[in-house]
């Protein structure tokens, strides 16, 4: 079957069933082992994906250093959409005051998957190691990596405030 073919996968269907997979997983782990160590493995190897996806980006760009917070931003927005497409979430990043770097979720499909897993009560989620990796990747240092809200909690949405150290 080809993706042209009647009932061939869209990429966007793709998606979801490796995020279903991966709610699945957590929730497997957290019921043999606990939430505690299936949120540190989560943690771990989504940063070391964030980081993988963070170098893939630095080529994007022509290989050097952002020229400055406002391609720094575009930047971690590449990195957003690398690994939670747009079909997936809705959301973007913004610069702030003092060169913070603020990333705004409306949805997030990590979470909606993770709930229809059964999983979300023990889930804790692992924004600031994405951002962690993303960043090693993109070759910068953060010196304030947050959240403020979280749609997990039941906030309207995430934000979460990354702030890179001077160079």
């Amino acid at each position: 079957m080809t993706a042209a073919e009647p009932g061939a996968p869209r990429p966007i269907d793709v998606y979801r069933q490796w995020w279903l997979h991966d709610a699945r997983w957590y929730q497997g782990v957290a019921k043999r082992y606990g939430h505690e160590v299936a949120n540190e493995i989560n943690a771990e190897a989504i940063r070391y994906v964030a980081t993988q996806v963070g170098k893939r980006i630095v080529r994007q760009f022509g290989g050097g250093p952002a020229a400055g917070i406002e391609e720094l931003r575009k930047r971690y927005d590449a990195c957003s959409e690398w690994m939670f497409p747009s079909e997936l979430r809705d959301g973007g990043t913004s610069v702030l005051a003092d060169d913070e770097i603020e990333l705004t979720m409306r949805q997030n499909f990590a979470v909606t998957m993770v709930r229809m897993a059964g999983s979300l009560g023990g889930y804790e989620c692992p924004c600031t190691d994405i951002h962690a990796g993303w960043s090693e990747g993109l070759g910068v240092e953060l010196t304030r990596n947050c959240a403020t809200a979280c749609l997990r909690q039941g906030d309207p949405a995430c934000r979460l405030l990354m702030r890179v150290a001077k160079a």
